[in-house]
Order: C-alpha cells, then sequence, then structure tokens
C-alpha cells in the first residue's frame, strides 16, 4: 500500500499561515482531519474560544485547504452555524445532510452518497444551541436548543438518516462523518472566572502586573480557560451530556497575545493591513507602517479581552479613516507611525 500523500505537519503548516496563535489546536485538527481522509476514526471535537480567537478562520481554512489541494479536491466540507438546526423543520439534522449532498454534487463527485458518508462538518456557534436559558425568572428550557441538540446527536450516533434531495428520499449512514464544533461560550467563561476568582473548589487567582511590548504597565488575572473548565460547567451552560459526551476530544483555544495580534494585523494574506494596503495602492500610495505604530495598535487590540482579533479592526478604523477620506494627500508614501495611533486612541504621547 502506497504512503499518505498527506501528513498532519503539512496541514498544520498550512493552516499556520493563516491561524495564529493557535498551534495546540491546529494540530489537534490536523490530525484528526489526516485520519478522516485515511479512513481511521477521528474524533469529534469541540473548540471553546472567546469571540476572535480564530474558531471560524480556523473552519475556513482547512475549508480551502481541502479545496485548493487537487488529491483531496473531492474531500466534501461543509460549514454551517448551529441556528440553522434548531430552525430546520425536517429534523434530525436533515438539514446538514442535504447541504453535504449539494456540495457533493457540486464537486462533481462520482457517487455524492458515498462523499456524504464521509464528509466533514464544521458547527459554528454551537454554544447558541444550549438546552436553558437563564433569565430574570431562572433558568429555562430552550426549545430551539433542546431540537438542535437533538439533530446533531441522531447524526453522531451512527444512524442511518433519511434526508430529501433530488426530489427524492435518501438514507445514509453518518457514522463516518467528523463533525468539528466550535463557540465562544461567553456565560461559560464568565462562570468558570467567578468560581476561580473566589477559589471555589481552586485556589483563587492573585492579579500580576504586566509589561507590553511597547512599556506599557497593567494588570491582568492570570486566568486560562482549559486550566479550570470541567465537565460540570458545560453541563450547567446548557450542553446535555449526551450531547457532550459524543465530542472526545474538548480544545479550548489560547487567549491571543499582544504578539499574536501585531502578526494578525499584518502577516496573513487577505489580513487587515495588508487590504487597507491593496486600497491605498489604486490611488498610487504605498502604505506603510513603523513597528511602533503596530505595536501600539496590538496594545489597544489586547486591552479589549473579549474580542480578541476583531479588536484589531475596530482599532486601525479609528487610525485610518481620515487617510481614507483622501488616500492621494500624503503624495506617493503613507507612513503611519506611533504617534498617529495614539492621538487616534485619545492617548498621550
Amino acid at each position: 500500500m502506497p504512503p499518505f500523500p498527506l501528513r498532519p505537519r503539512d496541514v498544520f503548516e498550512e493552516l499556520r499561515n493563516t491561524v495564529v496563535g493557535q498551534d495546540d489546536v491546529l494540530r489537534e485538527i490536523a490530525v484528526a482531519v489526516v485520519k478522516h481522509l485515511v479512513g481511521h476514526p477521528a474524533p469529534n471535537i469541540l473548540l471553546i474560544g472567546n469571540s476572535g480567537s480564530g474558531k471560524t478562520t480556523l473552519m475556513r481554512s482547512v475549508e480551502h485547504f481541502l479545496a485548493s489541494r487537487a488529491t483531496f479536491g473531492e474531500a466534501n466540507v461543509i460549514r454551517i452555524n448551529a441556528n440553522v438546526l434548531a430552525d430546520e423543520h425536517g429534523g434530525y439534522g436533515k438539514a446538514v445532510l442535504a447541504r453535504l449532498y449539494a456540495n457533493a454534487k457540486q464537486r462533481g463527485a462520482a457517487d455524492p452518497l458515498q462523499s456524504v458518508s464521509h464528509g466533514i462538518v464544521f458547527i459554528d456557534e454551537v454554544d447558541k444551541i444550549r438546552a436553558i436559558v437563564t433569565s430574570t425568572g431562572g433558568a429555562q428550557p430552550n426549545v430551539r436548543g433542546i431540537v438542535a441538540q437533538e439533530a446533531l446527536l441522531t447524526l453522531m450516533e451512527n444512524e442511518n438518516v433519511e434526508f430529501e434531495a433530488d426530489g427524492k428520499a435518501m438514507s445514509v449512514n453518518s457514522s463516518n462523518i467528523l463533525f468539528v464544533a466550535g463557540g465562544a461560550f461567553e456565560e461559560l467563561y464568565d462562570n468558570v472566572l467567578r468560581r476561580a476568582v473566589i477559589g471555589q473548589d481552586v485556589e483563587p487567582m492573585k492579579p500580576v502586573v504586566v509589561v507590553s511590548a511597547s512599556g506599557e504597565v497593567r494588570e491582568e488575572l492570570p486566568f486560562h480557560l482549559r486550566d479550570y473548565v470541567k465537565y460540570d460547567d458545560l453541563f450547567r451552560y446548557g450542553m446535555t451530556p449526551q450531547f457532550i459526551s459524543r465530542f472526545e476530544s474538548i480544545v479550548v483555544l489560547n487567549d491571543l497575545t499582544e504578539g499574536d495580534l501585531a502578526r494578525i494585523f499584518h502577516e496573513p494574506e487577505g489580513s487587515i493591513f495588508r487590504t487597507s494596503r491593496d486600497y491605498f495602492a489604486r490611488f498610487g500610495v504605498d502604505l506603510k507602517i513603523t513597528r511602533g505604530a503596530l505595536v501600539s495598535i496590538a496594545w489597544e487590540a489586547a486591552r479589549q479581552k473579549r474580542l480578541g482579533a476583531r479588536a484589531l479592526r475596530e482599532t486601525f478604523r479609528r487610525v485610518i479613516r481620515g487617510l481614507e477620506f483622501d488616500p492621494a494627500e500624503g503624495g506617493g508614501v503613507v507612513t503611519i507611525d506611533e504617534e498617529m495611533v495614539k492621538k487616534a486612541m485619545g492617548r498621550k504621547g
């Protein structure tokens, strides 16, 4: 038997070009994807991470990577929002199978049903389908969340599931579909942080002094969700034991550091800064940025702990919006420096 042409390290190195600061997660995903492609049992994965930590970017990157490799051009990968399952009328996850089938046909799969049964399904915002919601009246059942979790559970329990496509009923065994779900689980983060701060079941946390790359000093709590989260926290959040138990691997993404944010801002193809440079280039202007300005933007974004990389866009927008109004005013070269960033942020020099 010839060796399989793709190693987990190949997937890891490719994904690392677009997903920054999440090497442990990338290794886990890379191994699972390659196991799946070679027909070896692969673990379903639950990704937990703050908004802007890279969950959706990771899903898109895997999808793009497999689609761009000729050898795996027929790899059947879809992304779906968990709320779609809460709203589907057919129930039992039929929307997932129908999308896999449509994707297989679009890619010209010789046997679309076979392709469906070996698909990879990325489920975004899975935290939005909790089975309970909290309100002023206390915890209440969330019917939409219950329906969606049951729909996914049906697919993940290796049952033959019927769905409609091409105007007729079809059936597929879902035992070989790989599921990767991701969510921010924001209340989970808050609840576990509260438990860690007051020292419930753990040693209480103490603030530490952090000096940023730009020389700014601030206090932070050294909290990492992966160090404290328990299955009980997920159950209380509203994920049923039956559902969560179908994810053999639960991975918490890292909070992005200032260095990570700086790299995300300017390194990847399609990054915020590269996109802005393309805009200015259309007017014959070469947009540049100093290292001090880059560090300052990353520092500002890092202060918004719960936004991750999304904070970069808002921060840079405040810096660049005046220049964008008349791109050619600065002549052939426009350089963003640290003073410009501080002024835009309302900070003193």
